[in-house]
């Protein structure tokens, strides 16, 4: 038989404002670098895909 603590802890951990607000900054900046490198790259299939990702999603894109 076993005991059941009667503590129980949630699975999700709380993160201070600092933590989350450098998470959200460095995700911004991966998202724009993204952004930037597929709409000038001159890799045509990289450029293609962004442009056909884009229209998928019915953004506005030209």
């Amino acid at each position: 038989m076993s005991i059941i603590s009667s503590t129980s802890h949630s699975a999700s951990s709380t993160q201070t404002l600092s933590q989350r607000l450098t998470a959200a900054i460095v995700t911004s900046i991966l998202g724009a670098s993204l952004v930037y490198f597929a709409g000038f790259s001159h890799i045509e299939a990289v450029h293609n895909a962004a442009h056909d990702t884009r229209h998928s999603a019915a953004f506005p894109c030209h």
